[in-house]
């Protein structure tokens, strides 16, 4: 015999993926990360969001973390995911993504910058780093910890503020990130 729903773990729930869903999350993050049906997933998406969610795949590969400007978002979050996830014992894990990413985009809004890193691929990064796909590596110069390739050699790592690119900062897409002088 199944044991009883508890309605105040249903309305955890409830708050999660209503979190999830204002920051942008794809339902299958939701279905992943509560314990609500697909069906009232899918209600609750419209409700909150006022349309349908996105279809089609989530993405997969490690390789956007590790470009530039994308890695300095992925590392700033991981940074904070890391510390809240080592300070806050009595948090569940999506409680401490939704909150890592919750200080991460006030971090960025801050320097007037929107996010590079969703919701959805932040959870992602999660993910990989747990599965030991990506790890966070100190860069030599720094200190900073930044996301790097499984088999990244720590002893050489330089990261990407250290050595930018050599058009880091030039054309259309510096105005999504970090500006060098």
């Amino acid at each position: 015999m199944p044991t009883p729903k508890s309605v105040l773990d249903e309305s955890r729930q409830i708050d999660r993926a209503v979190s999830l869903i204002e920051m942008g999350a794809r339902l299958q993050v939701l279905e992943s990360e509560t314990d609500l049906s697909y069906e009232r997933l899918l209600r609750l998406y419209k409700e909150v969001a006022g349309r349908s969610p996105s279809k089609g795949q989530l993405p997969f590969s490690t390789d956007w973390f590790l470009t530039w400007q994308p890695n300095i978002h992925a590392s700033l979050f991981q940074n904070i995911h890391a510390y809240l996830s080592r300070s806050s014992a009595d948090l569940e894990n999506v409680d401490v993504m939704i909150k890592a990413y919750g200080l991460y985009s006030e971090q960025v809004g801050a320097q007037g910058l929107e996010p590079l890193l969703t919701i959805t691929r932040a959870w992602r990064l999660v993910r990989f780093v747990k599965n030991n796909m990506l790890k966070m590596v100190p860069c030599t110069r720094c200190g900073g910890h930044f996301v790097a390739d499984a088999y990244e050699n720590p002893r050489h790592f330089v990261c990407g503020l250290c050595e930018p690119p050599a058009r880091a900062g030039k054309g259309a897409s510096a105005a999504n990130g970090v500006h060098l002088q």
